[in-house]
């Protein structure tokens, strides 16, 4: 398995862009190539960026606190009841985690949802809630 590989897999896969890159596939090319340090991702904290420090044998140091907050990943939900169906949630998603037809209320597949956060600015009517993964369940 090669360097880019070992360092994707230490990371989160929230795809939430905090690092400053489109994902955590590229984040971990950056990495690779010497382009970027080993603490820009908040959802990892400070174990992750330990783990990658390891991994890259260079000194480990905390998360760049100013990029975002550590925090257990929430789980996007859609208010049903104030869903349009205008389709931005779906547009923002970077895991292809929410699915619904235009005009037409939208829903979140539970288990694809990485906690990015992404979608919430996206929807105009703020209609998506963010509550703790452990918290969830079908139909609350």
């Amino acid at each position: 398995m090669d360097l880019i590989e070992r360092l994707d897999r230490l990371l989160p896969q929230t795809q939430c862009g905090q690092c400053g890159y489109a994902g955590c596939r590229p984040y971990a090319e950056a990495m690779a190539r010497g382009e970027a340090g080993v603490d820009h991702c908040p959802p990892g904290g400070d174990a992750g960026a330990r783990s990658l420090a390891r991994l890259l044998g260079v000194e480990a140091k905390p998360y760049d606190r100013s990029r975002g907050e550590h925090k257990p990943a929430p789980l996007a939900l859609i208010v049903e009841a104030d869903c349009i169906g205008c389709t931005k949630c779906i547009q923002a998603c970077p895991v292809d985690a929410i699915i619904g037809a235009a005009k037409h209320m939208h829903t979140v597949i539970e288990p694809l949802c990485t906690g990015c956060e992404l979608c919430v600015p996206a929807c105009p009517v703020d209609c998506i809630v963010l509550v703790p993964a452990a918290d969830a369940t079908l139909g609350a």
